[in-house]
């Protein structure tokens, strides 16, 4: 493209404003243009009540342009969920209140705002809080492929009593206004930990095949989708990456992952948040689409893509305390023009920088801001 290497020529900013401001419609939701806020956890919610600085923390993005929030990830309401007293919670009066007092701030900001629904499973350290006598669990008690088992190997009832946590999250998040909910199934926490041969070795109807390995996933949509109203939009985030293991594959083969995503989509999931590392990269070896590109086109379903949005650097490089300079959208546009994915979602650049999305959508980039890895302690 000509405007390539001049991110600030007038053409490139009516090109980013014309593919990113078009609405989009999730199920029953129209969200106003196409750009998401990814789900960062921020632990700034001391007893799991998001207070009047979470709340503007949000807020503040949606002003500035950001068409969907998704939360940080929020504990359901099971003991084992996490293993953190700041990280929100998505149960008990005063949590949910402070949740509600976000959704309106997003609301007449202008956005559109979906909790993360979340269950660690076996990342939880015993003793931890906000439950300190609550077990880690998980499919097999397995943290990662190869391990020992280190926590429980769920019962029935410990897996039932999950999926009703979820669906429970999930009417509440719909009755205090949410506009629709996203299920974490991501990163190797509890129901990635089933959907991964690595750390699932059941033998009943939630291991095995592919398939099978789906049904506990597939049960919490399910159940979720049966709590809300039919409009309500269900989106599931999922990755072949694992917090411990970033060489981890779900799907080796597009035929894999539709084994995989098939069920989920016929579960009730509206739109799939494929989670990658780098969204330019190819997932498979013979076409460029990425993860979302291909969940979309083995689904039909709608898809957001992720992974390092207008930075030249990965997140995991956060981590060791390193930035990231700023990196041109075009690539992006294009993909997002070809209909490869629907919406996309940014973490970093939107966590350095509240007015990212503005920025992006009226053609200011030459105010971009490089990522600095000190924004990830603070809230504003």
């Amino acid at each position: 493209m000509s405007t390539a290497s001049d991110p600030a020529a007038p053409d490139a900013a009516v090109r980013a404003a014309r593919v990113l401001s078009r609405p989009v419609t999730l199920n029953g939701l129209t969200v106003p243009n196409r750009i998401a806020m990814a789900p960062m956890t921020r632990m700034f919610s001391p007893g799991g009540i998001p207070g009047e600085d979470v709340r503007d923390y949000y807020a503040r993005r949606a002003a500035a342009g950001v068409g969907l929030i998704v939360t940080e990830g929020t504990y359901v309401g099971h003991p084992s969920a996490g293993e953190s007293d700041r990280v929100p919670r998505f149960h008990g009066e005063e949590q949910l209140a402070g949740w509600a007092k976000v959704t309106e701030a997003v609301h007449e900001a202008g956005g559109t705002i979906v909790p993360q629904l979340w269950h660690i499973g076996m990342v939880r350290k015993a003793g931890k809080p906000p439950f300190p006598e609550a077990p880690a669990m998980g499919p097999s008690g397995l943290v990662t492929a190869g391990a020992e088992p280190t926590g429980k190997a769920m019962t029935q009832q410990d897996i039932d009593d999950v999926v009703a946590a979820f669906a429970q999250a999930a009417a509440d998040a719909e009755r205090i206004g949410f506009d629709g909910v996203e299920i974490h199934g991501a990163h190797g926490y509890l129901v990635d930990q089933f959907l991964w041969e690595g750390t699932n070795r059941r033998t009943d109807a939630y291991g095995g095949d592919p398939v099978a390995r789906t049904t506990f996933a597939a049960e919490i949509v399910a159940a979720v989708r049966e709590k809300v109203s039919p409009e309500f939009p269900v989106i599931f985030r999922f990755s072949q990456w694992k917090m411990h293991d970033y060489t981890a594959r779900l799907a080796e083969t597009p035929e894999e992952l539709e084994a995989i995503l098939t069920p989920l989509a016929a579960a009730g999931v509206d739109v799939f948040h494929a989670s990658t590392r780098r969204y330019w990269l190819p997932e498979f070896d013979g076409s460029d689409l990425n993860l979302a590109g291909w969940a979309k086109k083995l689904t039909g379903k709608q898809v957001i893509t992720v992974g390092s949005v207008g930075l030249d650097g990965e997140f995991t490089d956060s981590f060791r305390g390193e930035g990231a300079p700023v990196k041109n959208i075009d690539n992006l546009l294009d993909r997002l023009e070809a209909d490869e994915f629907d919406m996309v979602a940014v973490g970093r650049a939107l966590l350095q920088d509240p007015e990212w999305a503005a920025k992006v959508l009226q053609g200011r980039f030459d105010e971009l801001k490089p990522y600095d890895a000190e924004s990830v302690k603070t809230l504003y």
